[in-house]
């Protein structure tokens, strides 16, 4: 148990780290496109590449983990981390955005294996454990809140031009989380029951409605928090905020994702991942209302936080839920299509962020997200229903 335990703290603080990355690319990659292209469609594709990264990156980091184990995949992706943020602070150096792009895309390549760090939680507890395992790692990303805007304010005017500071504490970060990896200890007791079973086919898997809710509440949490956090900083700059004020923002959405990690497992143990999932719909929903109450610091505070922590209860959420719905031989195939397809969305949330905000506006861009969040309501409560029909017939 102690040595469950340790390894549990691992990979939280490996979360940490790589969040950091991600969280400061997410502050300023906008703002240094933005710096570097006079067209404001353009302005978020260094976001869009590490997602773009992220999406391409999720099977390859999968099938090379089912074969040489977590520990050296999870390894191979923090040495890209570190790649990648040179490649981004080249970029910045010689004004170049496609440059930049490059170097967030193998961040982006980082982040697809640091996606399955919450699944190798799952994998190290047991069954009773395995909600307060994932929220564990995923409570890592506190720290992130913390670091990740603080140091892309302060590296940001570290070197010139702005943001090259910023690229190259990315590298420092990522190799800090390489060096934690190096320690990571995998059970490998299931390797030959795994090798012994084939598992159903892949459609079989991902056609369960379980899996379908899971994957659709997660893409939801995902896609609604990327599209918002991106426009965040470039709304508030167009608003006249300052970039330290739009890195608060920043800090307290990401805390807002990940300081309720601490009691989300538990309260899925105690009510179920359904109606946690429910739980951050109402709270997105929340968000989007907010955004109607000014262009403040107060309005995008508020925003932003509420948009975190309805993340965090989605996102954790369906991420329970779907560990329900594969075996250990089946979870190659059944992890990396739900991470694919989440960051699918978030690549083009991203993307399309900086257009739709130049197009619609702060408030409008996040009011037309309520379909959307109305759409995995009924699919979450459909699911309850159905399940309950299910229980009274047995």
């Amino acid at each position: 148990m102690q040595a469950m335990h340790r390894q549990v703290a691992m990979l939280a603080s490996a979360q940490a780290l790589f969040q950091t990355v991600s969280v400061l690319v997410m502050t300023i990659g906008g703002l240094a496109g933005a710096q570097l292209t006079e067209r404001a469609d353009l302005a978020t594709a260094p976001i869009a590449s590490m997602f773009l990264g992220t999406a391409m990156g999720m099977f390859p980091a999968s099938a090379l983990m089912a074969n040489a184990g977590r520990r050296a995949g999870f390894m191979l992706g923090a040495a890209l981390g570190v790649l990648g943020g040179l490649i981004a602070a080249l970029g910045i150096w010689l004004i170049s955005l496609p440059l930049l792009s490059l170097g967030t895309f193998f961040v982006g390549t980082y982040q697809a294996f640091a996606q399955f760090y919450r699944f190798a939680a799952s994998e190290l507890a047991d069954d009773a454990l395995r909600p307060k395992a994932i929220s564990l790692v995923m409570a890592g990303g506190i720290v992130a809140a913390l670091l990740g805007p603080t140091l892309a304010r302060y590296g940001g005017d570290l070197l010139a031009p702005a943001y090259v500071g910023s690229f190259l504490v990315t590298s420092i970060v990522a190799a800090l989380g390489l060096a934690v990896l190096s320690r990571l200890e995998m059970p490998k007791t299931e390797t030959v029951h795994i090798a012994l079973e084939k598992g159903r086919p892949w459609r079989q898997i991902v056609t369960q409605p379980t899996y379908l809710v899971a994957l659709f509440g997660a893409v939801t949490g995902y896609g609604v928090m990327i599209l918002a956090m991106t426009a965040t900083p470039l709304a508030m700059i167009h608003h006249h905020h300052s970039l330290a004020t739009a890195a608060t923002v920043i800090q307290l959405h990401v805390l807002g994702m990940f300081l309720p990690s601490f009691f989300t497992g538990p309260l899925i143990s105690r009510i179920g991942a359904l109606w946690v999932m429910l739980l951050g719909l109402a709270l997105l929903a929340l968000h989007v209302v907010t955004t109607f109450t000014g262009t403040g610091f107060g309005s995008f505070a508020g925003a932003l936080v509420l948009l975190g922590v309805g993340w965090n209860f989605l996102f954790i959420g369906g991420t329970s839920l779907l560990t329900t719905t594969y075996s250990p031989s089946e979870k190659s195939r059944a992890q990396a299509t739900n991470d694919l397809v989440i960051f699918a969305v978030g690549l083009s949330c991203s993307f399309g962020a900086g257009g739709l905000l130049n197009i619609l506006g702060w408030e409008i861009l996040n009011a037309v997200l309520l379909p959307w969040l109305s759409l995995a309501a009924l699919a979450i409560l459909w699911l309850l229903v159905a399940g309950k029909r299910q229980s009274f017939q047995m």
